[in-house]
């Protein structure tokens, strides 16, 4: 937790360097109030919204997957979240919403095609994000992220709309427009990668099947891969597996870790 806190604090860091070297003081808060502003929007709405993109229904009774979120939920002494499908049979899984008390899972119907206890891993997964408040996490750095590479684009433009600087103070803000947004990204993909192997870990203490949920991730990884979903790439850190078409080069800034190290991680765990 308190590497997440540390970089969360270097991202506002980064911001506010940018919107001071835009515009001095003015421009450090304008950059400050634009972040909060995003980040509340993304407090209060972003899980409608997502629900919304890939038309979740509530699961309106599914005994299977009501029974197992019941049972994960009183093991982690948690509120039951809403539990939502998306109609597509490419398996994935992913959870939403502010904090326990305003809580969402939406799983693919693919999902369903797992054997019970994947599917019981996965589950356990999502619960574990809601339980870490990944979520809220994950949305407060990917907005911050989106502030930078917002105010280092008006940076971009204001260098050719007669604004004089000196040579030293013109240097700096390129350098800091082209290299902030890439320190963001970067920032921001360590803050979910290191979620994701906490929520791995965290759903593995609450099932006790670490093979189930490395059986899980390699068969929703097959298919990601060869059946990718369609959907906003802004959304790839929500789910279990980023569900989008990747290659080698976007691997490389990928906002989960590599599949073959979570399954590592957790025959290790088996052990």
């Amino acid at each position: 937790m308190l590497n997440t806190v540390i970089l969360l604090t270097t991202l506002t860091a980064i911001l506010l360097a940018v919107g001071f070297l835009i515009a001095g003081p003015f421009g450090a808060l304008f950059a400050l109030i634009l972040s909060v502003a995003i980040n509340l929007a993304a407090y209060w709405y972003s899980d409608r919204v997502v629900l919304r993109m890939y038309k979740a229904k509530p699961t309106n009774g599914n005994s299977e997957l009501d029974s197992i979120v019941d049972n994960l939920a009183r093991e982690s002494r948690l509120p039951k979240p809403k539990v939502y499908t998306i109609p597509t049979d490419v398996p994935n899984a992913f959870a939403t919403g502010r904090d326990p008390k305003h809580s969402a899972i939406a799983v693919t119907q693919g999902i369903m095609g797992l054997e019970r206890d994947e599917i019981e891993a996965i589950l356990a997964h999502e619960m574990s994000h809601i339980k870490n408040r990944d979520v809220l996490v994950s949305s407060l750095a990917a907005t911050i992220a989106g502030a930078i590479s917002y105010v280092a684009q008006i940076g971009y433009w204001s260098m050719f709309m007669g604004n004089n600087r000196e040579g030293g103070s013109a240097l700096g803000l390129f350098m800091m427009i082209i290299f902030a947004p890439i320190a963001a990204l970067l920032i921001r993909l360590a803050v979910s990668r290191s979620r994701e192997y906490g929520a791995d870990r965290t759903g593995v203490l609450l099932t006790k099947k670490p093979l189930a949920l490395a059986s899980a991730l390699k068969k929703i990884s097959v298919v990601a891969q060869n059946r990718p979903l369609r959907g906003s790439s802004a959304t790839s850190h929500l789910w279990v597996v980023n569900p989008f078409k990747s290659d080698w080069f976007t691997g490389m800034f990928s906002t989960h870790p590599p599949i073959l190290e979570r399954i590592r991680r957790l025959e290790e765990m088996e052990g």
